[in-house]
């Protein structure tokens, strides 16, 4: 399948025509409008530093149901000590900046550019972009966001540095999803460790009917409120 070229023109092609590897579209911009419409249709950016936008839609796609969270005995334990607190829309653009800076396997440098910030701050200040906040004796240690649209929840990077902090921070946050009838949070691609907490892949094609019934859902716009 071709790579579509995006023009000022505000639309995307369908999903169903990205390549093999989940590729659909290059170039475009990372407006607020652009982004929502991407979202809305199961697209989401992804590129690294010095490259055109990328724009992708992955077959098969992984997903985490609210629903089904599996959270080890281990975890509940770790949980019920309360070493952590964590909060809501208290310091998203430092959740952001941060998942930046940490080093993933295999990837060199990171695909949250300055650019990506600026537009997930802009998401953020007209309330579809939240974070979940994970501090230990006043200190930002760990955290996770992403975009909130009708029943679905768009993860977009997690951090940690201390152990377990970005896994409470997903917990809780999945915790909250329910808590507002959001069923859905799109994890995007594989991974272990979301697989062991009740991840699955299922088809693109589920996926987007899944998400065309979530999106019936009425959006929960603004700052959401602390646990």
């Amino acid at each position: 399948m071709p790579v579509y070229r995006l023009s000022e023109e505000l639309l995307f092609p369908l999903p169903e025509n990205a390549r093999e590897d989940g590729l659909l579209a290059i170039g475009g911009d990372l407006s607020a409008a652009r982004l929502l419409l991407a979202y809305e249709n199961g697209i989401f950016p992804w590129f690294s530093k010095n490259e055109p936008i990328l724009w992708w839609s992955p077959d098969p796609r992984f997903i985490l149901f609210t629903d089904k969270i599996h959270v080890s005995k281990s975890m509940k334990k770790f949980l019920k000590k309360e070493v952590f607190k964590v909060t809501f829309d208290t310091a998203f653009l430092e959740v952001v900046t941060n998942c930046s800076k940490i080093k993933r396997p295999k990837q060199k440098g990171t695909w949250i550019t300055k650019e990506m910030i600026a537009a997930y701050q802009n998401l953020h200040d007209i309330g579809v972009a939240h974070s979940a906040e994970v501090w230990q004796d006043g200190v930002l240690c760990g955290g996770i966001y992403g975009i909130s649209l009708g029943g679905c929840f768009f993860g977009e990077s997690m951090f940690s540095k201390k152990d377990n902090a970005s896994k409470v921070a997903l917990v809780v946050l999945l915790k909250k999803l329910k808590e507002k009838n959001i069923s859905i949070l799109d994890c995007q691609v594989y991974s272990d460790h979301l697989k062991t907490m009740g991840a699955e892949e299922i088809s693109r094609t589920l996926f987007l009917d899944f998400l065309k019934k979530e999106l019936m859902k009425k959006s929960i716009l603004g700052k959401w409120t602390n646990i």
